[in-house]
């Protein structure tokens, strides 16, 4: 398994970010607009948080709060699991399963490099197993 900065090298999550004084609604905006299921919010570039669609779903909607009056602080999940651009990838999966979430932000130190999802591991895993699968065809046909 390779490790997670490779799987940075595939798009931008370093913008997925909101701050803690954000409204719920300008957040989902976010959300919706990276089409991403969460976010790690930044106070300047410290990460303090984590905010998740299912933060919104258990937090606001179905308490019937107002996401335009609600800001993220209120509802994010404050300690927010890390892992570093050296960590492989099989060791994120393992995090995600026995933890049960889907996205983990990358720190280099005190510098917040991205964020990945399970989807990334998926695919990471998907294509390596049809290169994989490439290369036994290859090998037996030849």
């Amino acid at each position: 398994m390779k490790p997670v900065s490779e799987l940075l090298k595939r798009h931008d999550s370093a913008a997925w970010r909101t701050s803690p004084d954000t409204s719920v609604f300008d957040a989902l905006s976010t959300l919706a607009r990276f089409e991403v299921g969460a976010l790690m919010v930044m106070d300047g570039e410290k990460l303090v948080g984590f905010l998740s669609e299912r933060d919104y779903t258990r937090k606001v909607a179905l308490q019937g709060k107002n996401s335009k009056e609600v800001k993220v602080r209120d509802i994010m999940t404050p300690d927010v699991m890390t892992v570093t651009p050296q960590t492989r990838t099989r060791a994120c999966m393992t995090l995600m399963s026995q933890r049960k979430f889907r996205h983990l932000p990358v720190v280099d130190g005190e510098k917040v490099i991205g964020m990945i999802s399970i989807q990334d591991l998926m695919d990471d895993i998907i294509s390596d197993h049809e290169a994989t699968i490439e290369q036994l065809t290859t090998y037996i046909q030849s």
